[in-house]
């Protein structure tokens, strides 16, 4: 699909209409769904390690607060567009309310390449757009958090300066934050948790053994890595894992911990670098279409569209970037019968353990990681269960069925509540 003609909010819309439909919902019904709530664009100007001033563009959509308040991260990255911005920003809506925790949904981004930027360039331009959308966030307001390009340490230096205009720590506007300044024990990897939890529960429903599939990882990041590393703890045999370079592909199986050292000081490391027996290198568009049971795109969207759909090997997907599939794709690979665990379910353990930091600011009172852990497989598991039996019951697509469940509790709470604050 032509990047330029890839509009992922239409993609949202597309899947929101059809999964309304399903339920038997008037337009009327969840008509303000289709539209954010709010939609702020700020000019950040930077002094630079140089001198010169930049000024770069940032972005906060506040999509809806039916179920509590906006949540969602802020994403540093050079493509960054409103578009993209909102479609995130609806997504988690949605994904909150699959996950069943009391937020709404919400994005923020900066358009600029975090990696060429200084620490003290990404601390000024980090303090700025706190600034800047101050007025519109708060710990019961909108509570961003980390996304790609972004770090605990961005968070903790958002929450820094956001407090700074009222001389006291507020560590609720953001999560994600280290845990030396009120993080939550195993928020860094909750995301991976949560994909290993679906990834666990699609294969025991599918009857698949895990020492039998092969596993292929697109994205070293964060949720990445976090992912390979329980899937192959689990026995589970992953054979090709990406960065921003390209792949590596074994059909014996890539050591994980191996290839995570390799990019332990340097995420962007060129993986032809990386040597082991048996090991191929291949594009991250190869990846998508390479021999495997199991595929997790873990990187950005639209990985999956409808040129490459139809070449896809792997029998089941689980999504743990956000909207890695277009509408048609997901089409595509329906009809191929793969079982497709969707971004909304499969990488909300982010966002849950998000809200538990949450609730232990709120509180002052902190968990054990073991603690934190726990309650995320609880939660993960009942989603999953919720969905999985929406769309057996239905006989509707994975995505489809999230979306469902999802829109009953956005539609009811909504009719519960009025017209005021949501």
């Amino acid at each position: 699909m032509d990047k330029k003609s890839y509009n992922p909010y239409d993609n949202m819309l597309e899947v929101l209409d059809s999964a309304a439909a399903e339920l038997g919902l008037d337009k009327q019904d969840y008509i303000t769904l289709r539209t954010p709530d709010r939609e702020l664009k700020v000019s950040l100007p930077i002094k630079m390690d140089d001198g010169h001033t930049e000024v770069f563009e940032g972005y906060r959509v506040q999509h809806s607060n039916i179920l509590g308040p906006y949540k969602g991260g802020i994403r540093y990255h050079q493509d960054v567009n409103i578009d993209e911005v909102k479609a995130l920003a609806a997504w988690m809506t949605i994904k909150c309310a699959v996950v069943n925790i009391p937020y709404g949904g919400g994005k923020g981004g900066i358009k600029v390449d975090a990696r060429k930027l200084s620490e003290g360039e990404k601390k000024r331009l980090t303090q700025k757009f706190a600034l800047a959308i101050s007025p519109i966030v708060g710990p019961t307001k909108d509570i961003p958090a980390p996304d790609v390009g972004s770090t605990p340490q961005i968070m903790a230096w958002f929450m820094d300066a956001y407090s700074s205009q009222f001389h006291e720590n507020i560590p609720g506007v953001v999560t994600g934050k280290p845990v030396e300044v009120f993080g939550s024990k195993g928020r860094g990897i909750a995301t991976g948790y949560g994909i290993m939890y679906c990834f666990k529960k699609v294969l025991e429903k599918t009857g698949k053994k895990m020492s039998d599939v092969k596993v292929a990882v697109q994205g070293f990041g964060n949720v990445g890595s976090v992912s390979a590393k329980l899937i192959s703890d689990l026995g589970a045999k992953v054979v090709a894992c990406s960065n921003v370079t390209g792949a590596v592909y074994c059909k014996d199986g890539i050591d994980v911990a191996e290839f995570e050292k390799f990019l332990s000081d340097d995420k962007d490391r060129d993986v032809k670098e990386f040597k082991a027996n048996g090991v191929e290198y291949m594009s991250n568009a190869d990846l998508i279409v390479c021999d495997c049971d199991v595929l997790v795109p873990a990187a950005l969207e639209d990985q999956i569209n409808e040129t490459n759909a139809k070449n896809v090997k792997a029998k089941i997907i689980v999504e743990g970037a956000n909207g890695p599939t277009t509408v048609a794709a997901d089409q595509i690979l329906s009809d191929m019968g793969i079982v497709l665990v969707p971004d909304i379910l499969a990488n909300a353990g982010g966002v849950t353990v998000s809200y538990f930091e949450w609730v232990q600011n709120n509180q002052n009172f902190y968990w054990t990681e073991q603690e934190v852990i726990s309650k995320l497989e609880h939660q993960m598991d009942e989603a999953f269960e919720e969905v999985w039996k929406t769309s057996t019951e239905n006989k509707v697509s994975m995505r489809t069925a999230a979306y469902m469940v999802a829109l009953n509790r956005l539609v009811t709470a909504k009719k519960y509540k009025g017209e005021f604050l949501s």
